[in-house]
């Protein structure tokens, strides 16, 4: 069996962690998204995949096999963005039934590929896989009758919880002929959820319901939920060197050449890449993780936050519950809040649009090459495009484009 991965999503929703990389590839608990769905088809026994990507998306299978050599890896561009019916559809010829199919962008715990691939075998039709969620209105819903799909209901705009459309799939060899009748959609796409009703009402699908952790990544404030579940799981180990008067309790993993300086309490489960330097003094709090070649400074206090590579948070900041993009840097003093004073859920601007994260915590979200002057003081649910410079003492809140002079 081959596995096809979806990866050509241009990932406008993840925006500013996408202007300068794929969705695929922004990283979650020290690795890039793709990392995750591929060390599942690893662990389901499948050798051969071809990744459907988008033009200029060459990064995505240079990476690929460079972490993961005893994949065979080949490669289809999507020229068009037609959806994810179409993406499926352009293996035909390449790809014999049956065959999986994950969407690029989900991170979930335990194997349920594996798990679809058996039912396929014990009962030959297609599977799909379902997860449990809270809130399903921003996925199509699995409606079943029995272990067999009735019928995906669109996105209901209801928040509620229910049974989504994970994102998994393994498919016999009537596919293609639904794949060949699926209409356009009103977003003028093929979608591969017109799809599954479609065999549905002919052939019958079965449902494999994931019981465990499982998200997709829609947008930025998604990797923080990914983080925290693929934290949980982390195995503790210093590679680097941790100073006398440093503490580090629970799960802490260090990369090489990193130095965790006098002074430092980190609690884990906390990730540190390679060539960092935290402290002296500093406090890292559970579930964050740090990029490569990072400085943590004095009197830093992180929690809940995810910081790329490259980046500096070097002099009496705090950063809580916040993405923040490579290569930035946060002038001494500048702090981000990640709680309204009312406590209620935080709404994001998002470029015009207002959305609710279902989030009674969330900080900032930062792009690449950001920088702030001292004591700048950053509101709940900001979002800051890259390359923007902040000048000192401004106090920043909802939306700014990139590349934004705030002086």
């Amino acid at each position: 069996m081959k596995a096809v991965v979806l990866c050509a999503g241009e990932g406008q929703r993840m925006r500013p962690l996408t202007e300068n990389r794929p969705k695929v590839m922004v990283p979650v608990a020290g690795r890039p998204i793709l990392d995750y769905v591929l060390e599942a088809v690893e662990v389901a026994g499948i050798r051969e995949v071809v990744l459907v990507i988008a033009p200029g998306q060459g990064a995505i299978p240079e990476h690929a096999r460079s972490e993961f050599p005893e994949l065979e890896i080949s490669v289809v561009v999507q020229k068009k963005k037609l959806g994810t019916a179409n993406a499926v559809s352009l293996v035909d010829g390449l790809v014999d039934p049956p065959f999986a199919v994950l969407n690029g962008d989900i991170v979930f715990d335990g194997n349920p590929l594996a798990e679809a691939v058996e039912r396929h075998r014990s009962t030959g039709r297609s599977v799909v896989v379902g997860a449990r969620v809270d809130d399903v209105s921003r996925y199509g819903e699995l409606e079943l009758d029995g272990t067999t799909l009735r019928a995906v209901l669109e996105k209901s705009g209801e928040r509620r919880p229910g049974l989504a459309n994970a994102g998994i799939y393994v498919f016999g060899p009537e596919v293609f002929e639904a794949l060949a009748e699926t209409p356009l959609s009103q977003r003028k796409e093929y979608e591969i959820t017109d799809t599954l009703n479609l065999m549905a009402n002919r052939w019958g699908v079965e449902v494999v319901v994931h019981e465990g952790f499982w998200t997709d990544v829609g947008y930025p404030w998604d990797l923080l939920r990914a983080n925290q579940a693929l934290l949980f799981r982390l195995k503790g180990e210093v590679r680097g060197r941790v100073w006398e008067g440093a503490t580090l309790v629970g799960p802490v993993f260090v990369g090489e050449g990193t130095e965790i300086l006098p002074g430092t309490f980190i609690q884990g489960p906390v990730r540190i890449g390679r060539e960092c330097r935290i402290g002296p003094n500093a406090y890292i709090r559970p579930y964050t993780s740090i990029g490569d070649r990072c400085h943590i400074g004095a009197a830093v206090e992180i929690k809940n936050s995810i910081i790329l590579s490259g980046t500096n948070v070097p002099h009496h900041n705090y950063v809580g519950d916040s993405i923040i993009g490579e290569n930035c840097n946060l002038g001494a003093g500048t702090k981000i809040a990640n709680l309204r004073l009312d406590g209620r859920e935080i709404e994001v601007n998002f470029g015009g649009e207002i959305i609710k994260t279902g989030l009674r915590k969330l900080g900032a979200i930062m792009g690449d090459g950001v920088k702030t002057g001292i004591n700048v003081s950053i509101n709940v649910g900001t979002i800051i495009g890259g390359g923007t410079f902040i000048p000192p003492g401004a106090v920043v809140t909802g939306y700014v484009p990139p590349r934004s002079r705030l002086l």
